[in-house]
């Protein structure tokens, strides 16, 4: 079974989105989520849960939590709500740098099947590739819940573009 992590800051807007949107689109595969720099075992929010609800998501019970070497190393593919969670990537984990990208750049770029998911993730270099401004899904963090649903929106277009492909 292929496994995905999602990254991002917290581990209670963005990354959980990202994760409750592949899960429901692809049940055959491991979905994951972590953050970056989290405090672990904090629920999401009201305004996350809002955002879910508002996309047709289902509210999980979630916990944030810290990605370790173990989440990355186990998984096939990891990818960034935004490019600094690649750099953290690069930066605390060089070893899965291979296989991290952003969600914006992994659907303008990753091919589709019928090659295995490591040589299309391999053609990329995503080790070295040059990370850009535009590759961001905002944080709604700190914003109102028109912005979190405006996330989620953006998050789930962009997750049922890539699925396909995974």
């Amino acid at each position: 079974m292929t496994s995905v992590l999602f990254l991002c800051t917290g581990n209670a807007a963005r990354s959980v989105m990202a994760g409750m949107a592949l899960r429901a689109c692809r049940p055959d595969l491991d979905v994951a989520t972590a953050g970056t720099l989290t405090i672990d075992g904090l629920p999401i929010s009201w305004r996350t849960r809002a955002a879910l609800n508002a996309v047709g998501l289902s509210c999980p019970r979630h916990a944030s939590r810290q990605a370790h070497a173990v989440d990355l190393d186990r998984s096939d593919l990891v990818i960034g709500l935004a490019p600094e969670h690649v750099s953290w990537v690069r930066r605390e984990h060089p070893s899965a740098a291979v296989r991290t990208a952003t969600l914006v750049r992994l659907v303008d770029s990753l091919g589709a099947p019928p090659a295995p998911l490591a040589d299309r993730l391999a053609s990329l270099q995503l080790a070295t590739v040059s990370l850009e401004p535009h590759e961001e899904v905002a944080d709604p963090g700190g914003g109102d819940v028109e912005e979190f649903i405006a996330s989620a929106r953006r998050i789930v277009r962009l997750v049922d573009e890539l699925a396909p492909r995974l």
